[in-house]
Order: structure tokens, then sequence, then C-alpha cells
């Protein structure tokens, strides 16, 4: 409605100012053919006042005088077809710097000698004129002054009221103008109402796909229309596709949260309450009970810590302070913390790290926290009596890629999916700890620190998981160990 209303208050406004811009243009014409018409009355009045003005001769010599022209005019006017022009005479001066005065109107407003403006000098059926709009007694008329021979007229002025013509000019405009009016604002309107259903139509729909996604109604989309209308409509349902699934991520997400921990509450409930009510009877048997609830108990604080920091890293509130790092001493001590585990698995880790490499920019802290995330799925997961291999090498553009290869058990990971919440390329290998998390949480802590984290599958079996961190325009603090060439691969590591 307000669609229609605005458009045709705007035609509205379009046919008023065309009608006035038409209505001047029309009159300047009517202004202009009525200068010519009273130009060409002018010229055609010379040759009749000329025999006027000599009405009594001696011999052949015209001898009368311009009380006797105006005498004869009074008498003859009617004879010169004037109509409804008004006829001006002016004298002849006696001397060439006196003006030209009037000595002669047909109205009688104007008396002898009064001085009348002639004009500018115009050309009309290539004949010399003079036109223009004088005031007479404080009326505005067109004028037209043509030059005479006569003996005591030195030019004839037929004017016309300017309000007059312009009364003529708008009356013969004004029906045209009211017809064309009244059409042009019906088709507005009819254009209006077939644009307005054209365009409230997807509108509607649009308001109402949006309403039914507000009412949990997740599938819904709208028809694409090859317009404006379709490109907000493909905004919608990308929307809505992003609604849609982040409602799915959640409803997972909450399912994984809930079937992770029924485990360890299900076994911290269950032990619990068979040390309260005495079932537990030997010494190792409650020593057992409390060495698998202090266990699920810290399984359920690691896993309330790690969406702790999920989340703060999703929403931004992860406070950072970045440092120059050096990374090869840094994952020297991420190998240290989980040889022991390494050991007890048959596995062996082998660092390659080159002497000249620049620090790394990040937070020692998070870095710390991704490397061990990285090392304990490879020593998690690698296959016993296998090799890690963990290395680390500068690349192009100022940026260093720390990578973590072990080969693959009977389950291979998917690698689009590996950095998914609670995701595990080995469900059977859920007794081993974590929750799927570390994965999820350490991507997001690459990205917040201007990084990547990514993983890749190779021919011959391994998974190679790559950070990527920038460069350090610094260089790391001075109490940090000097170090040189850290090669602790006997054998040759497989490339990149």
């Amino acid at each position: 409605m307000r669609l229609l209303l605005a458009t045709i208050a705007i035609v509205a406004v379009s046919l008023m100012l065309s009608g006035a811009l038409s209505g001047y243009l029309v009159q300047r014409l009517q202004y202009d053919d009525a200068l010519n018409g009273l130009a060409k009355q002018a010229l055609l009045l010379g040759r009749p006042i000329q025999q006027m003005d000599c009405g009594r001769r001696i011999a052949t010599r015209c001898v009368s005088t311009s009380q006797e022209l105006v005498a004869n005019l009074d008498t003859d006017l009617a004879s010169l077809n004037l109509g409804d022009s008004r006829l001006i005479l002016l004298d002849r001066p006696r001397q060439t710097h006196q003006s030209y005065r009037v000595l002669y109107d047909s109205a009688g407003d104007l008396p002898p000698g009064t001085p009348v403006p002639l004009g500018r000098e115009t050309k009309v059926s290539g004949m010399s004129v003079r036109e223009g709009t004088p005031t007479l007694n404080g009326e505005t008329y067109l004028a037209a002054a043509a030059a005479t021979t006569a003996r005591n007229v030195s030019y004839i002025i037929v004017a016309q009221p300017q309000a007059k013509i312009a009364a003529q000019a708008t009356g013969q405009l004004a029906t045209p103008i009211l017809e064309s009016a009244g059409a042009g604002l019906v088709l507005a309107i009819a254009v209006t109402l077939i644009l307005s259903r054209t365009i409230t139509r997807p509108l509607g729909e649009l308001r109402r796909a949006a309403e039914d996604v507000a009412g949990g109604n997740y599938a819904r989309r709208v028809r694409i229309t090859r317009d404006e209308i379709g490109v907000v409509g493909q905004a919608f349902n990308r929307m809505a596709e992003a609604v849609e699934r982040t409602r799915h991520q959640q409803r997972a997400f909450l399912a994984n949260v809930s079937h992770e921990l029924k485990t360890p509450l299900t076994s911290l409930i269950g032990f619990s309450q068979a040390l309260q009510d005495g079932s537990l009877r030997t010494d190792e048997e409650k020593a057992r009970a409390a060495t698998i609830l202090h266990e699920e108990a810290q399984r359920v604080l690691r896993m309330s810590q790690e969406l702790l920091d999920l989340a703060r890293v999703e929403s931004g509130q992860l406070a950072l302070n970045p440092h120059p790092v050096d990374l090869g001493v840094q994952l020297q001590q991420e190998i240290e913390i989980v040889r022991n585990r390494a050991e007890a698995r048959r596995l062996a880790l082998r660092l390659s790290v080159p002497s000249a490499m620049p620090p790394v920019h990040a937070d020692p802290d998070r870095l710390h926290q991704i490397l061990e995330n990285l090392l304990d799925n490879a020593v998690k997961y690698a296959p016993e009596g296998t090799t890690v291999w963990i290395s680390a090498e500068s690349r192009l553009g100022g940026r260093i890629t720390t990578a973590v290869r072990n080969r693959l058990g009977v389950r291979v990971p998917d690698p689009d999916r590996m950095f998914d919440r609670f995701y595990r390329g080995d469900p059977s290998r859920a007794s081993a700890g974590g929750v799927g998390l570390g994965l999820a949480i350490s991507r997001e802590l690459a990205i917040a620190q201007n990084g990547d984290l990514r993983a890749e599958l190779s021919a011959d079996g391994t998974v190679c998981l790559m950070l990527d961190l920038p460069v350090s325009p610094q260089p790391p603090p001075l109490h940090t160990p000097s170090r040189g060439p850290v090669r602790l691969d006997p054998q040759p590591q497989p490339k990149l």
C-alpha cells in the first residue's frame, strides 16, 4: 500500500512538473507566434498609414500635418483592420538626438509626446522590425514596431496585452494537459498495482518463511526469482541453511556431551554407591574403586575444561599473549612429556628441526596446548611398535610449518572431519582417554593466532597433522636455551 501511494504521488508530481514545463514552452511559442503576427501586421499598415499621412498635396508634395493625420485615423480606423490590436504611431523627431514619442494611440491611454521603447531588432519575412514587451499604463504588452517612410510617422507599433495572449495559450493547453495527466495517472496506478503484486508476493513469502524458521521449521526455503528479490531470497536460503546446520551441530554437540558424560558419571555413581553401602569389603577393592573414581573425575574435569576452552576461543573471549617462541626447544619439551606413554606402546619419536629456523609468533601456553594435543593424538592412535615423526621447517611468506606424522591403524580417519567436535577416527579407542575435542580446540587456537591446522592422508598409510604459524619479527627471549641442529632421527624422514 505504501509503495502504491508513493508511486501515485511521484507520478502526480511528475505530471504537474511536466504540465508546467509544457505550459511554459507552449506559452513561449504562443508569444513568438503573436509577435510574428504583430510584426507582419505592422508591416502591412505601412502603406495605408503613408497614404493617410499624405492626405493633402501641393503639386506632387505632401503638405499634411500630424494633426490632420490623427484626425483621419480617428475617422478611418475601421478601414485598417486592426481587430483587437492596439495601434500606436510614433512621431518623427525633428532632431537626431530626440527620442521617439507617441503621435497617436488607438486606445487613447497614452497622451501625445509619451516616449515608448521600441525593443530589439529582428527580421520578419526579410523585413527589419523591432519586437518587445513594453509596459503601457501598468499593463505589459507584446509589441512589434515597423519603420515607415511617412512624412510625420517614424514607426508603426501594433500591440496586444500579454495577459490576453497567455490566457489564450492556457485555455488551448489546459484541456490536453488534463486529459493526458488523467490518462497517465490511471496508467501509473495500473502499472503500480501490477508491480506491487509482483514485489509484495515474494516479500510476503519471505516474511512467512522467516516466521517458519523462527518457529523451528529450519528446513523452510523460498523460491528463487531472477530479479533483486531473488538475490534476497538466495541470501535468505543461505541463512536458513546455516541456521539449520548450526541447529543440527548444536543437537549433535549436546548429544555427544551427554554421551561422553554418561560413562564417567555412571562409574562415579556406581563406585561411590558401592563404597557407601559397604559392598566393597577388601582393601584392594576399595583402592581400585578409589582409583577409578579419581580417573573418572579427572576425565569429567578435563572434558569440562576443554569445553570451556572451545567456547572461549570460538566466542573470541580467550586472551592471547603472543611472544617469539623457539619452536625447536618447545618441541623437545613436548616430546619429553609424552615419552613415557610412547615407550609404553613401543613407539619411536623422531624429531627433525633445522638450526637456523626463526622463532614463531605465538602464545607459549596455547602453543603448548596445540602441540600436546597433536603428539597425544599420534601416541594414542599410532599402531604399536611404529614411529612418530615430528618436524618443523620454514616456508615462503614468513610461515613455519610443524608436522606430526604417524602410521594409521586398521581404521582410517576422515581428514575432513578430524577437527570436528567429538570425532574419533577409531571409536574403539575411546577408553584411551579424551572425548574428541583436542583437535577441534587446537584448530581454533591456531586460527586465533593467525595460523592454521590441517590434516593430510598419504598413500603410504600415514596421516600428517600440519600446524602453520607466522614467523616472529623479533628474536626469542634471551633466557631461552640455545640449541644446535636438532635431529633425533637416524632414519630418513618422509617428505611433507
